[in-house]
C-alpha cells in the first residue's frame, strides 16, 4: 500500500468522534508492581472490540458506487460484528461469510446487527474463499480484517487517544493477530512521539508475526492452537508485516496459562471481562515478557467477547497458574491416621481443601500404600510451596 499518512489517522478520529466509544484509561493497576500499568479497555467498545474503528472508517470512505453495491467480509468473530454494525449505520448492505463451525452466539449477533450471513462448510479459509468468490460475482467491496490502509488508520485512532490522555506514556503493549491493530497504533505513536516503545504480543500457539519478523520474511504457519482465538492467525498481512518491521520495537509471546491468569486478574481486580486475544497484553506485563520496569505503560485490552461456555475453564486455568488452586500428590502408607494428619497440616497453613482422592491400585504405588491427591484453595505459589515443605518435614513423600 502507499505510505500511510498521519492525516488519515486524524481524519479517522474525526469520522469516529461520535460513532465509537472512547474508553478512558484505567489505572494505576497492580498488574505489575514494578511498573505503572494502565489499561486501554477496548473491550468496552461497541460490539465488544476495537474492530468497529477500522471497519467503520473503511466503510465511511466508500464511493457512492461502492456503497450502492454493498460490502462483504469474512470473520468468525469481532470483525464480522464491526462490519455489520458499520454497514447498517451507513445504510449499506453487508454480507458476512462465516465458517459452519462458528459459535451460534456470534452468528446471531452478526445477524442482529443487520448483516446477511452466509454459512460456509469448512473452516475460515473456506469462508474467505467464498467471500472472494461472491465479491467477484457481485462487485462487493471486501472489508479486510487487518491488511487495508483505511482499516489500519481507523485502528490507529487508539494511539491518538492514548497520547491525548497520557502524553508522558513510555510504553504501549498491543495484541497481534494479523497485525492491523498494532500497525495503526504503532504508526500513530511513533509518528507523534518516536521515543515511545511499542511492544507486540502473540500467543505461543500462533506466533505468525513474531516468527515472520524474526526471519525477516512473511511466514505461513501450518496450524495454530490457542485459547486466544481472536489472534489465531496463520499468516500476517503484507502491509502489516512491513509496518511491524518498521514501527514495532519487539514482539513477544505468552502461553495459554499466562493468558488465562491475565483474564482472571482483569476479572478480579478490574471487574473487566476480556477474551484471550484481549488479555495477551496484560499477560505480557504480568509475567515480565517486556522491559517495563519503572515505566509508565499502557496495556491495550483489545476485546471482551469471550465465549461464556469456555470462561469457567479459562478461570480454572488462571487459578492454577496464579497459585490460587493447587492439587498435590502424596505417596503414603495406607494406615489409620495418615489422612487426618495431612488434612491437619494443610488446615494449619490456611488452605481450604476442595477434594480428596485415594488411589490404591496404581501401578507405581506399594502394595500397602496409596497415592493421595488433594485439591486446595491457596493464596499464591509461595503458599503452595510452604504447604509442601511442611508436609515433607512431617515425613510425607510429596510428589513434584
Amino acid at each position: 500500500m502507499a505510505e500511510l499518512d498521519i492525516s488519515q489517522v486524524f481524519n479517522a478520529a474525526k469520522v469516529l468522534k461520535d460513532v465509537a466509544r472512547h474508553p478512558r484509561l484505567i489505572g494505576v493497576t497492580k498488574i505489575n508492581p514494578e511498573a505503572q500499568v494502565y489499561l486501554k479497555p477496548e473491550n468496552l467498545q461497541h460490539t465488544g472490540a476495537f474492530k468497529l474503528r477500522g471497519a467503520y472508517y473503511k466503510i465511511s470512505q466508500l464511493t457512492p458506487e461502492e456503497a450502492a453495491k454493498g460490502v462483504i467480509a469474512c470473520s468468525a468473530g469481532n470483525h464480522a460484528q464491526g462490519v455489520a454494525l458499520s454497514a447498517t449505520a451507513n445504510g449499506i448492505k453487508s454480507i458476512i461469510c462465516l465458517p459452519a463451525g462458528a459459535p451460534i452466539s456470534k452468528v446471531e449477533a452478526t445477524k442482529r446487527l443487520g448483516a446477511e450471513v452466509v454459512m460456509v462448510p469448512g473452516v475460515y479459509d473456506d469462508a474467505y474463499a467464498k467471500a472472494l468468490e461472491l465479491q467477484k460475482e457481485h462487485g462487493y467491496t471486501l472489508i479486510h480484517p487487518f491488511d487495508d490502509p483505511l482499516v489500519i488508520a481507523g485502528q490507529g485512532t487508539i494511539g491518538l487517544e492514548i497520547l491525548e490522555e497520557m502524553p508522558d506514556v513510555e510504553a504501549v503493549i498491543v495484541p497481534i493477530g494479523g497485525g492491523g491493530l498494532i500497525s495503526g497504533v504503532a504508526f500513530a505513536l511513533k509518528t507523534l512521539k518516536p521515543e515511545v516503545k511499542v511492544y507486540g504480543v502473540q500467543a505461543e500457539g500462533a506466533p505468525s508475526m513474531a516468527d515472520s519478523v524474526k526471519q525477516n520474511e512473511r511466514l505461513h504457519l501450518d496450524s495454530v492452537s490457542t485459547i486466544a482465538d481472536g489472534i489465531a492467525v496463520k499468516e500476517p498481512g503484507v502491509n502489516t508485516f512491513e509496518m511491524c518491521c518498521k514501527y514495532v520495537d519487539e514482539i513477544v509471546t505468552v502461553s495459554d496459562d499466562e493468558i488465562a491468569a491475565a483474564i482472571l486478574k482483569l476479572i478480579e481486580e478490574q471487574k473487566l471481562v476480556a477474551e484471550g486475544a484481549g488479555a495477551v497484553s496484560v499477560a505480557a506485563a504480568m509475567f515480565d515478557k517486556v522491559p517495563i520496569k519503572g515505566k509508565k505503560v499502557v496495556c491495550l485490552v483489545s476485546g471482551g467477547n469471550i465465549d461464556v461456555t469456555s470462561l469457567n475453564r479459562v478461570i480454572t486455568r488462571g487459578l492454577v497458574k496464579s497459585g490460587r488452586d493447587a492439587t498435590i500428590a502424596i505417596d503414603l502408607s495406607d494406615k489409620p491416621g495418615q489422612l487426618s494428619k495431612v488434612c491437619s497440616i494443610i488446615g494449619e497453613h490456611g488452605a481450604n481443601i476442595l477434594s480428596v482422592q485415594h488411589e490404591r491400585n496404581s501401578s507405581h504405588t506399594q502394595i500397602n500404600g496409596c497415592t493421595l491427591r488433594v485439591e486446595m484453595e491457596t493464596r499464591n505459589l509461595q503458599h503452595i510451596s510452604d504447604i509442601k515443605k511442611a508436609l515433607r518435614e512431617n515425613g510425607f513423600d510429596v510428589k513434584k
